[in-house]
């Protein structure tokens, strides 16, 4: 498969002036983002990055927070009566107190400022834009007095710059241009309160700049004469030397003059204030013609790279088009060199982006666009999340220890990429969600099935879960989370909250054994008990693992109700299975817990389907999430996941939370698109996960082909990531597989699901053999290639 072709099928076409933020094309090298928009009288691109950020944060009544323990004595004695704890007087001041800090603007990603092209819309009219996937470039169309002209613009992969030329029959800069204006703008929504950007116009070397210093504390006097972890950035564009300007008198305005080999290079610098030099213009060496090329040459390198990793090959036209693009929005917003992305990664302008901080919340947003990193074969930009979760450590364990008494880490409900010294959200009724400990290491693990990598296991993986298991562990074990008080045996999980609902209840009569903890932790248990296998730490680590085993063996079971349709897995114990969810902690053990799918027992299949059909949702945390669980189920309506993708989509190729149903916490007046103008949702970047499940998993370490995905029209799927470390290539045709290919990173054990019911056909570097049964196995050998067939009867 030629996967650069594919991709090159599914450029993103609009066809008027793209005006507003989300009619714009995308462009990212992980680090710098780019929104290309057009307007009837100009070619306005917005700038973000997922380094630059307004770092100040607040962190007022650290001494009057208190711990765990004192809070959830006093909230012990609220009566249970009550319709909420709020109904308390001093619990309601407790939660604005804790709540003050969160409140601020600040921290949020800071936007970058725009690049401005103006022309005469007199003479030229913008007839739209075509973004090709496969190399990053935006083509803008235009008609210049009745003739044709188009504007390439793409951001470096190599480097923080975005060029801008216009375009020739062979080689970019031989039309004469016709903007006649340029433009820096820096960005509106920009706090009065930090120091003002400076601006410069070199006119003798046609360049234009700002520079802006990010303050890194909020007192007035610091702000003023500066600390030394202030940071900055600065933007400049630099027009070739062909060009005619001169200063418009505006400020960072020039206006442009006629001719040929228009070439613009703008560069965005960003670090600690006192490294980015103060100069007022730090010349970019001229653009030209070649540079222009070269400098694409350079990126279409990585893209070409990029884009050999994996591919599909769909008679569905629609999903195929869904991959690629959300692949290629993936690799503009993230890469392992950069901070990981928040909430709307690397695209801002204004206040958008802004929403929640723009934070990393732990509770599905942050890890859910990682899904799509394993099984699509880009590893490498799970690296970015990896070190979020070494960046979060410390503050973890200190409010493991200080808050909580306990050992290990207690990692937080929200968190920002900048310095912590208390937890962002400490308000208990989200910032008591347990779930969210054990899911922020949970792929760590999965980085280490999917690539069999020893020393990720051992470098980067094993401490953060380590210190998560330390904390289950001390705080399942906790007087008042078993005993008598319980009748029975069991370690429960008490207190919790349920991700998006209830927040704690007077009594504490939703807050105990939620089914996404117990799962996660089931998880995370058995992963570390493996770990330390793995690693040779059984020894090291005997006292902690006779702990996780005791638990183990008094684990709680999952909570369960009848419903219309049968027996349910519900959110928490004694749950009315009607209930409108939010993030679907109905289908949790399916997908992330994965203790559900396909490889169930008959019974608990049954129930995992039951929960999966019976499921509420109110719609924004559900796209990716609900949809994946269908597809380990094999139940997945194909047709009408396509259907909410559509409902989802912005013009931008990018898809939006949106509301489906009133009943929950939305009303019937709510706007159901309300969420859609926060920014560029980078969660569902994960869609193509979805799609990689329904044509192969790997989860439970046994190789399932095509388990929700009709083999009768041609499909063909290439190089995708399964656990073992192994590249997997399949095609099916006519109700058959036509073939597997299996490359082997590691040399481990493979195991598939034969696909065929009679014998099959295994080629691989010791030669020839038949093997038989519902479960193929074959010993690999590291670097190998196996070929499996159907054997001729």
């Amino acid at each position: 498969m030629n996967t650069l072709e594919q991709a090159h099928k599914h450029k993103i076409i609009y066809d008027r002036p793209a005006a507003t933020f989300f009619e714009g094309a995308l462009l990212g090298n992980g680090g710098l983002g780019a929104v290309v928009t057009t307007r009837p009288d100009s070619v306005l691109i917005h700038f973000g990055h997922n380094n630059v950020w307004d770092i100040r944060i607040a962190e007022n009544n650290q001494d009057r927070i208190g711990t765990f323990d004192s809070l959830f004595a006093k909230l012990k004695e609220i009566p249970d009566t009550y319709t909420s704890l709020s109904d308390e007087g001093w619990y309601r001041d407790y939660v604005t107190m804790t709540s003050e800090n969160y409140s601020f603007p600040y921290p949020r990603p800071m936007p970058c400022g725009s690049l401005l092209l103006g022309f005469d819309p007199r003479s030229t009219e913008v007839l739209g834009h075509s973004l090709q996937i496969d190399n990053g470039v935006c083509e803008i169309h235009f008609l210049n007095e009745g003739t044709p002209a188009t504007l390439q613009v793409f951001v470096d992969q190599h480097t923080d710059r975005l060029w801008v030329a216009m375009k020739d029959s062979d080689l970019p800069g031989k039309t004469v241009s016709f903007f006649d204006r340029l433009k820096l703008i820096p960005d509106p929504s920009t706090p009065k309160e930090i120091p003002a950007f400076r601006a410069s116009i070199n006119a003798s070397n046609k360049q234009l700049a700002f520079y802006q210093t990010m303050p890194f504390s909020c007192q007035a006097e610091e702000t003023h004469y500066g600390h030394p972890q202030d940071r900055a950035f600065r933007l400049s564009a630099r027009i070739s030397q062909s060009i005619p300007i001169h200063e418009s008198g505006n400020e960072l305005e020039v206006r442009l003059g006629a001719e040929a080999g228009f070439v613009v290079c703008v560069q965005l610098e960003e670090g600690l204030d006192s490294v980015i030099s103060k100069e007022a213009i730090i010349l970019i060496e001229p653009p030209t013609n070649v540079s222009f090329v070269h400098a694409l040459s350079y990126s279409l390198d990585i893209w070409h790279e990029y884009w050999s990793r994996s591919g599909v090959a769909l008679e569905d036209e629609f999903l195929e088009r869904i991959w690629y693009r959300n692949l290629y929005f993936f690799h503009c917003s993230v890469k392992p060199e950069a901070i990981c992305p928040g909430l709307f990664a690397n695209w801002s302008y204004g206040m958008i982006g802004a929403d929640w901080h723009g934070d990393y919340h732990m509770n599905y947003n942050t890890q859910q666009p990682f899904w799509v990193a394993f099984s699509s074969n880009h590893v490498d930009k799970h690296l970015a999340y990896v070190n979020m979760v070494d960046h979060v450590l410390p503050i973890s364990r200190k409010w493991a220890k200080e808050y909580y008494r306990l050992r290990g880490a207690y990692y937080p409900h929200s968190a920002y990429p900048v310095d912590m010294n208390v937890m962002p959200y400490p308000v208990p009724h989200w910032g008591w969600e347990i779930c969210e400990t054990p899911w922020t290491v949970q792929s760590l693990w999965w980085h280490y099935l999917y690539t069999m990598d020893k020393s990720f296991l051992a470098e980067r993986a094993f401490t953060p879960m380590k210190e998560a298991v330390m904390f289950m562990v001390d705080y399942m074990k906790r007087p008042e989370a078993h005993g008598d008080a319980w009748g029975d045996d069991r370690y429960h999980i008490f207190p919790t909250v349920v991700p998006e609902l209830y927040e704690l209840t007077p009594g504490f009569k939703k807050n105990s054994d939620c089914i996404v903890d117990l799962t996660l932790t089931k998880f995370l248990f058995n992963a570390f008990t493996k770990a330390c296998d793995e690693l040779e730490r059984n020894d090291e680590e005997a006292e902690l693992l006779a702990e996780v085993n005791e638990v183990l063996h008094k684990f709680p079971d999952y909570p369960t109700a009848e419903s219309q349709g049968g027996k349910v897995f519900v959110s928490v114990p004694n749950e009315d299975p009607e209930v409108v969810y939010n993030v679907p902690n109905g289908v949790s053990t399916i997908f992330p817990g994965e203790d559900h799918g396909l490889h169930s027992s008959p019974e608990e299949y049954e129930i995992a389907v039951n929960s999966y059909k019976n499921h509420r949702n109110e719609g924004g945390n559900d796209l990716v999430f609900y949809h994946l669980a269908g597809a380990r189920l094999g139940q997945l309506d194909l047709e009408r996941f396509k259907r909410q993708i559509q409902y989802c989509l912005l013009p931008n190729g990018t898809c939006t939370d949106k509301v489906l149903q009133s009943g929950g916490r939305y009303s019937d007046t709510t706007a159901f698109d309300f969420m859609g103008a926060m920014g560029i949702w980078f969660e569902n970047f994960a869609l193509p996960a979805v799609i990689n499940e329904c044509l192969m998993q790997s989860y439970n370490g046994i190789l399932r082909f095509f388990p929700n995905w009709s083999t009768e029209k041609y499909t063909e799927f290439s190089t995708l990531r399964a656990v073992g470390g192994f590249l997997v290539s399949a095609a099916a045709y006519q109700g058959d597989v036509l073939w597997i290919d299996i490359f082997s990173e590691a040399g481990s054990r493979l195991q598939i699901y034969s696909p065929w019911e009679n014998d099959v056909k295994c080629i691989h570097s010791s030669g020839e053999e038949l093997l038989r049964g519902n479960i193929i196995m074959v010993d690999t050998v590291k670097g190998e290639n196996i070929r499996l067939l159907r054997a001729q009867v």
